[in-house]
């Protein structure tokens, strides 16, 4: 028999385990210890001329019925200007090694055609060219990058393109580019020396295309006021040897960043799953596929971290995301897929681990920007959705230059057949006037989730937040219903002192923002 007063010590012991326990869900945020920033340019973007992404989807032409600034959709431009896009990568992708840059420029009317052969052997009318995107660039406050053309142009049209943009003084090129209409040039910083030269930008090993980049670096010159940061065309996502060679072979003063080139891929590259269609295990390794980003940055850090223990040389995640079936009923050349809240929690993940990484990745740029891939916009011919990738993004802005804090997560797991992974995800910074940022997403779509915050090193005084969510995981916004996911105010917290109770939403990215 038990008597009352064991009983009572029972309840009471009981009650100090509970006490002395951690909690099951619980991240400890060290606010004042951090010293790496987050470069903005981890948020970059990518415009390529494939399908509907340039024609259709940035520019319309100044005689379209589109509402239009100077040939650029309006509803684009603001939609990217709200964004704060750091950079905007361009003209490809594949497309760069055969775009030829002589043909985007002077009279519209005079300019040649060209056929796309690698995305929809659709005919181009060249009508964006150079001018045009570097316009656009302008207009939308972003930096500009540029890929050049190693597979299928030379040195000189290289050399030739980056005296036409950037030289100041009298020349050839800087006179054409004065008779076209530019009389200042722009200044470029980003440039890149082709594109997955490994396949599509000219199928070379890395040993002759360590000797090309060599070649076509000595020629992209460094003008007065305009200093290029010179990316080398890296790995295909697990190829490590191509990122060894490239290192041993290229000096280090000859490049500032390596590239590298990582998508997500539900089932196999022959086989690849919906956008819109499928089941919980298949989200769930949509998922963990995109984590594995983490595991690739290290092991390509590691490899680089041998030639360059300073880390001078950035990574440069020039294309990462999700790539789905096509839609049904388009062009399989064009790449037109949905955006769900699956993509929304593969953007939070991956953008998550990219902080993680901010001392060697210095730039990532999502693929892409409009109507192809894991695209924040996407257009008909006269309206525009933001997609839940948008509104991660969104979410996300207060993490750019931000320093990256150091935390300690523990979670609970969500499992569906096969597939097992953390539920929650987080990624810590601190801005420049002292705020915490907290961004967590909760990838379990049944579950809300209860978190216990400790801020350590800052004396909160409030919390904002904001959030997206949706009723399932394949939730996604349409022309009809363009508001199935948006971003909203997050409400569901408790601050006491340097203790914040969180209770995360099934199906949800969170931003908070202590002061």
């Amino acid at each position: 028999m038990i008597t009352k007063s064991l009983k009572g010590i029972m309840v009471l012991a009981a009650m100090l385990v509970s006490f002395l326990s951690p909690a099951q869900n619980r991240l400890i945020v060290n606010a004042d210890q951090g010293d790496i920033k987050i470069n903005k340019h981890i948020y970059g973007h990518f415009a390529e001329h494939l399908g509907r992404s340039i024609y259709g989807g940035i520019w319309v032409g100044p005689d379209s019925n589109v509402p239009n600034e100077d040939g650029y959709r309006k509803d684009v431009m603001q939609a990217l200007i709200n964004l704060e896009i750091p950079n905007l990568r361009w003209p490809g992708g594949c497309f760069a090694d055969e775009y030829h840059w002589t043909d985007g420029i002077g009279d519209p009317s005079e300019r040649p055609k060209m056929v796309n052969t690698h995305w929809g052997g659709v005919t181009e009318d060249n009508s964006f060219g150079t001018h045009e995107f570097m316009n656009f660039v302008e207009k939308i406050g972003t930096e500009p990058y540029i890929t050049g053309n190693v597979g299928s142009g030379s040195v000189e049209e290289m050399s030739k393109w980056i005296e036409y943009i950037n030289f100041d003084g009298v020349s050839p090129m800087a006179d054409l580019r004065r008779k076209n209409g530019q009389e200042e040039p722009w200044k470029i910083k980003y440039w890149g020396v082709g594109n997955e030269s490994w396949g599509c930008g000219g199928n070379m090993t890395p040993e002759y295309y360590a000797n090309e980049y060599r070649r076509y670096a000595t020629f992209a010159r460094n003008y007065e006021g305009s200093k290029l940061y010179k990316i080398a065309g890296g790995a295909n996502d697990w190829d490590l040897n191509w990122t060894d060679v490239l290192m041993k072979n290229i000096p280090l003063h000859m490049m500032d960043g390596l590239s590298l080139h990582y998508y997500t891929v539900t089932g196999t590259w022959e086989n690849k799953g919906k956008a819109t269609e499928f089941d919980k295990q298949e989200y769930l390794e949509t998922l963990r596929k995109a984590a594995r980003v983490d595991e690739l940055l290290t092991k390509h850090s590691t490899i680089m971290d041998k030639y360059d223990p300073e880390k001078r040389i950035g990574i440069i995640l020039d294309e990462w995301g999700t790539w789905f079936q096509v839609e049904p009923g388009t062009n399989p050349g064009f790449l037109y897929q949905q955006n769900t809240m699956r993509d929304a929690h593969v953007a939070a993940i991956s953008l998550n681990i990219f902080n993680k990484h901010a001392e060697r990745l210095h730039m990532a740029n999502l693929a892409q920007t409009v109507n192809v891939l894991q695209a924040v916009i996407l257009t008909n011919e006269t309206e525009m959705i933001l997609t839940p990738t948008y509104h991660v993004f969104d979410l996300y802005k207060p993490h750019k230059d931000a320093t990256l804090l150091s935390h300690d997560l523990k979670s609970e797991e969500v499992s569906f057949g096969k597939e097992k992974m953390e539920a929650l995800n987080v990624s810590t910074s601190r801005s420049e006037d002292g705020t915490v940022n907290i961004s967590i997403a909760n990838i379990n779509p049944d579950k809300k989730i209860d978190l216990d915050v400790v801020l350590r090193g800052i004396d909160a005084k409030s919390v904002t937040a904001e959030f997206i969510t949706a009723p399932a995981i394949n939730s996604h916004n349409t022309f009809e219903n363009k508001e199935v996911v948006k971003k909203a105010d997050f409400k569901d917290f408790k601050l006491n002192k340097e203790n914040l109770k969180v209770s995360v939403p099934a199906n949800s990215v969170v931003m908070l923002r202590a002061k």
